[in-house]
């Protein structure tokens, strides 16, 4: 039997190869335990990646929350990461208050020292990783901003266009209503034509009516002719004095003119001279109703045939309203053309007469007219504004 002290000291150095063995065992489980969890962890970092590109690539309106993930999981990487630091730095304390145990296991301390190297190129190369994701973050960031700057600029073309639109709308709505403006005043024009034209067609019936009534009536003297054959010789002396009659106010009348009328204006010499049956109509007014109705008619031909462009631009200087006679034969002709009162403006005046003779020839005489005259005398005072108007 070994000496009781070999037995004891054989036991001690057994237990403390045993210690010493636990302790490598307890170091290389907690190294294969820390390796698990860092590759735990790029595992998880790597199925982040791609669960948040698979999610950018299904979705390019949710680009902005794949990111915030993104910005999330770096986080969280990140913070993992600070946490293996930490942990590093507890075992590297703790491997120096251990440093007798691993004396024992420098080759297990070579490997795991290894291990850490290859983790930390992984790490480096998970950061340059990062990196990359970042600046191409960056580039979809620059991106997205060209397209919403694009957006903008589009939207402005778009509202120029549109307010173009809006000028070039409000330009036609100006030109139909000038347009309407033009067909209004052109049906204002035809209605007034059209009462001009009904009026002339009223005065042309009027004429009518007294032509049948005079035909009707002269049909009645010829069935009387037998009965007044009698009286048609004092009727004709009666008549011839009243011709002499007629010729002596005449005569007295173009005394009366001419003593009016001044030597160097022949135009204003009395129509009345020569022994003519003349009407005078010197107002509005008068007991012969056909008179009336005939210069009535005369004054609506000068008035509504777009005379007054003859004397448009001289009518716009100062001027006296002329007082006018103008002396008209049976058949429709001017014999004169009278100023009682000049108008002061010697263009207005002759207007005056271009007026009167382009409107030639006037209505001829009713058979009433004719019967008792052969010129009439029609005086009137001329007013200029937009038109001609005869009072």
């Amino acid at each position: 039997m070994p000496p009781p002290g070999d037995s004891s000291d054989a036991t001690q150095e057994r237990s403390d190869r045993e210690a010493r063995e636990r302790a490598v065992e307890i170091a290389r489980l907690d190294l294969l335990e820390r390796e698990a969890q860092r590759q735990a962890v790029q595992l998880e970092a790597a199925r982040i990646e791609t669960q948040r590109l698979e999610t950018e690539r299904q979705a390019a309106t949710r680009q902005e929350a794949a990111r915030l993930e993104a910005e999330r999981l770096r986080a969280a990487q990140l913070e993992a990461e600070r946490q293996e630091a930490a942990r590093q730095a507890a075992a590297q304390q703790e491997a120096v208050q251990q440093e007798a145990a691993r004396q024992d296991t420098q080759r297990i301390e070579t490997a795991r020292l290894e291990a850490e190297r290859q983790g930390a190129a992984r790490q480096d190369a998970a950061r340059q990783d990062a990196a990359r994701q970042d600046a191409a973050r960056q580039e979809a960031q620059r991106i997205e901003t060209a397209r919403l700057e694009a957006e903008r600029q589009e939207a402005a073309r778009q509202a120029s266009v549109r307010q173009e639109a809006v000028q070039q709308d409000a330009a036609r709505q100006e030109a139909q209503r000038i347009e309407t403006a033009r067909l209004q005043a052109e049906r204002q024009e035809a209605a007034r034509q059209d009462a001009a034209r009904q009026e002339a067609r009223r005065i042309e019936t009027a004429r009518l009516e007294a032509e049948r009534q005079e035909a009707a009536r002269q049909a009645a003297a010829r069935q009387e002719a037998a009965r007044v054959e009698a009286l048609q010789e004092e009727a004709q002396r009666r008549e011839a004095a009243r011709r002499a009659i007629g010729r002596q106010l005449d005569e007295e009348a173009a005394r009366r003119d001419a003593a009016s009328a001044t030597a160097d204006l022949p135009s204003r010499l009395s129509p009345s001279s020569s022994g003519a049956r003349r009407g005078r109509l010197f107002g509005r007014t008068d007991a012969n109703a056909e008179l009336v109705l005939y210069a009535e008619a005369w004054a609506r031909k000068i008035q509504l045939n777009m005379t007054f462009d003859m004397v448009r631009d001289a009518a716009k200087r100062p001027h006296t309203q002329p007082l006018v006679t103008v002396a008209i034969r049976s058949d429709g002709s001017v014999e004169s053309v009278t100023f009682v009162t000049s108008s002061g403006v010697a263009e207005i005046d002759e207007a005056i007469r271009r007026i009167v003779q382009s409107q030639m020839p006037y209505q001829a005489f009713t058979p009433g007219l004719a019967r008792e005259f052969d010129v009439i005398e029609i005086r009137r005072t001329w007013q200029f504004d937009t038109a001609i108007r005869l009072y």
